[in-house]
């Protein structure tokens, strides 16, 4: 059976460092999707690129916040609704569904979320409606597509875990790639990265995801790029 790998990039519109670090995994590196932040201050400048550059496919990346481990506990940075309300939940993605739409004129390639809140309900019941209804992909919860969060830089407290996002880090994930269709999310970036919480990590990873030993694997491995928008993932939304 064939393996097929997707690279998504998050975080896409959250500032002109981390749109420029995705433009170059795309370019030069081995990118081939982006999850696009629509309520971000450098949105217009992603979707531009976007629009000029087709074969990227672009999916929502729903933000309904961030939160930072400190002091042993997790403690927001910013909120846009309450994730355990799913009215307003409901609400906030239908919003940031209409502001894509608006924005890059169609609707996503997929859907996922910003820090994984729709591993929880009730974010995760109405992103799974919502992606049923667009008939596109959603992260961890569509039949026929795996995924891998290995290639991130930190704990889930946010301690420094560099070995995974280094060239030795992503050929041992590739290495044990399964058959059939994965999704690897990446957090690429370049100068400017806005201030968050995984801010140095970026440019270590979009080093890493250009380097031509990551590339050479691909092939040495038979490992088949591919996108949220290529026939053999839209197949299994169809």
């Amino acid at each position: 059976m064939t393996k097929y790998l997707i690279v998504n990039a998050d975080d896409f519109g959250l500032s002109l460092g981390v749109n420029a670090g995705i433009a170059r995994a795309h370019e030069v590196g081995v990118l081939t999707s982006a999850s696009l932040m629509a309520r971000c201050g450098s949105v217009d400048d992603a979707v531009a690129y976007a629009l000029d550059h087709p074969r990227l496919s672009l999916g929502l990346h729903v933000d309904l916040g961030e939160w930072a481990f400190r002091k042993g506990e997790w403690a927001p940075i910013y909120q846009r609704v309450h994730v355990d309300d799913e009215g307003a939940v409901t609400d906030e993605v239908a919003a940031q569904l209409a502001l894509f739409h608006e924005l890059v004129g169609r609707n996503p390639t997929h859907l996922d979320s910003h820090q994984h809140v729709h591993r929880r309900e009730p974010v995760r019941s109405v992103l799974r409606r919502a992606a049923k209804l667009l008939g596109v992909p959603l992260r961890e919860y569509t039949s026929g597509i795996g995924y891998s969060g290995q290639f991130y830089g930190q704990t889930t407290e946010g301690e420094p875990l560099p070995e995974l996002i280094s060239v030795h880090g992503l050929l041992r994930i590739l290495a044990t790639l399964p058959d059939g269709i994965t999704e690897l999310s990446c957090h690429p970036g370049s100068d400017g990265v806005a201030n968050t919480t995984y801010r140095d990590e970026r440019g270590v990873e979009l080093a890493t995801l250009c380097d031509s030993s990551v590339i050479s694997a691909l092939n040495t491995l038979g490992i088949q790029l591919c996108s949220f928008q290529s026939p053999v993932v839209e197949a299994l939304t169809a």
